[in-house]
């Protein structure tokens, strides 16, 4: 008997998934475990597995959006007449505010369907950003021999025909003036569709800032101890250590000695959480994802080390699972990599707080009634009003900065 496949909820806050390619095609044989399609959810680009055992009868999204529960496939006996199964699957999805004739023109989809596909395949296939760089050139898309899946025209495919000099003698000194300072070639100008993880921060960042009331406390660190423990500890050779591990650490420390800032906004109820799991924001190409380092205060400066360098690799290549992005209670958004001195950022819900750190620079400070240049660093602590108030907020950046200003008491 044909079953009728719909697009799975893969995270907590999936709404609608994207699919970015078929693996299978109509025709192919499937069993459970087979990989049928990537599928780009708001947090990850994940794989969509076969659960059944038959034949790839049907695609019904073959690129593209498709909401939670949407039909994506149909798999059945090889040669089976899956119309039935797909109308009565499509009834039951369309809604109830619908007209007579919008059902119809719903049941009468798989004939349309099929004649789309039909006609897609005799168009030139080729990925966005291929085309707006044929464009750009003035190439004649059709003309590329794509690499890849089914003959598809890809970047690399673009770029070796016009290195190779074939290019159209059309092109313009303009095209090629404007190809050439490109800094980054895999950036696409123009209108790009918004992708599941952006819009997924849209909403729920827009919902933190203007749903929690958000208040904000920003000291300055001394680091000059912290700049020249990590030296000292990297000199070793044994382990190495960033300054960020050296924040996380100090905020764990900092967050077991002030348990109120631990702690979540749940509408009907508080929650003041007695494990302490740290979320660290990555920046990714789409926008920000944030892996968690689990049990943060139990576990050392090199371990931490290692975790976040594994985490931000797999978030850089969206292949975090779920759980490595759930679960956190405190985050911290450092940017001082970037050169930024201070900034403030948007409470991850349902956090109650989060930690802004900028770059660590110098400038001259008062030190025993002397004047030098000191190493220092401002952060910037944003919380929800609802949870923290300004002296439990203020006791915790004393209690993190003392923990810096005194490295000796990460490490004992």
């Amino acid at each position: 008997m044909a079953e009728v496949i719909k697009m799975p909820r893969m995270s907590d806050t999936m709404e609608e998934g994207n699919i970015v390619g078929w693996l299978a095609k109509v025709g192919d044989k499937v069993a459970p475990g087979d990989v049928l399609a990537e599928v780009e959810t708001d947090k990850a680009t994940m794989e969509l597995e076969s659960f059944h055992e038959g034949y790839l009868l049907y695609i019904g999204v073959k690129e593209g959006p498709i909401a939670v529960d949407g039909i994506l496939a149909v798999i059945g006996e090889n040669g089976e007449d899956y119309k039935a199964a797909l109308e009565a699957a499509q009834q039951a999805e369309a809604p109830k505010e619908e007209t007579k004739e919008e059902v119809k023109e719903e049941v009468q989809a798989p004939a349309a369907t099929a004649v789309s596909v039909a006609s897609e395949d005799t168009r030139v296939k080729a990925s966005p950003l291929a085309k707006s760089i044929a464009k750009e050139a003035g190439v004649d898309i059709s003309k590329i021999a794509g690499s890849g899946d089914n003959g598809r025209v890809i970047k690399k495919d673009v770029e070796s025909f016009i290195a190779n000099g074939t290019a159209a003698s059309s092109t313009s000194n303009t095209a090629v003036s404007k190809q050439s300072l490109r800094v980054d070639s895999d950036f696409q100008y123009g209108d790009v569709p918004v992708s599941q993880m952006r819009k997924v921060i849209a909403r729920r960042l827009g919902e933190s800032k203007f749903g929690a009331p958000h208040f904000y406390l920003t000291i300055e660190i001394d680091m000059d101890n912290a700049v020249k423990a990590r030296k000292e500890i990297n000199d070793a050779g044994d382990v190495r250590i960033s300054f960020n591990d050296l924040v996380v650490k100090a905020a764990a420390m900092a967050l077991r000695k002030n348990p109120r800032i631990n702690s979540s906004w749940h509408g009907d109820k508080i929650s003041y959480h007695e494990d302490i799991h740290i979320g660290v924001a990555v920046a990714v190409p789409d926008g920000l994802l944030v892996p968690v380092v689990r049990d943060t205060d139990l576990k050392s400066l090199s371990m931490i080390n290692q975790e976040v360098r594994a985490l931000a690799g797999k978030a850089k290549e969206k292949k975090l699972t779920p759980e490595e992005m759930s679960g956190n209670t405190f985050t911290i958004s450092n940017l001082g990599m970037f050169g930024i001195d201070e900034f403030t950022a948007i409470i991850n819900p349902p956090d109650a707080c989060i930690m802004a750190v900028g770059s660590i620079f110098q400038k001259p400070v008062v030190k025993n009634g002397e004047i030098v240049v000191g190493n220092v660093m401002k952060v910037t602590l944003s919380c929800d009003h609802r949870v923290v108030d300004g002296a439990t907020g203020a006791q915790f950046l004393q209690t993190f900065r003392s923990m810096l200003e005194q490295p000796l008491r990460l490490i004992v």
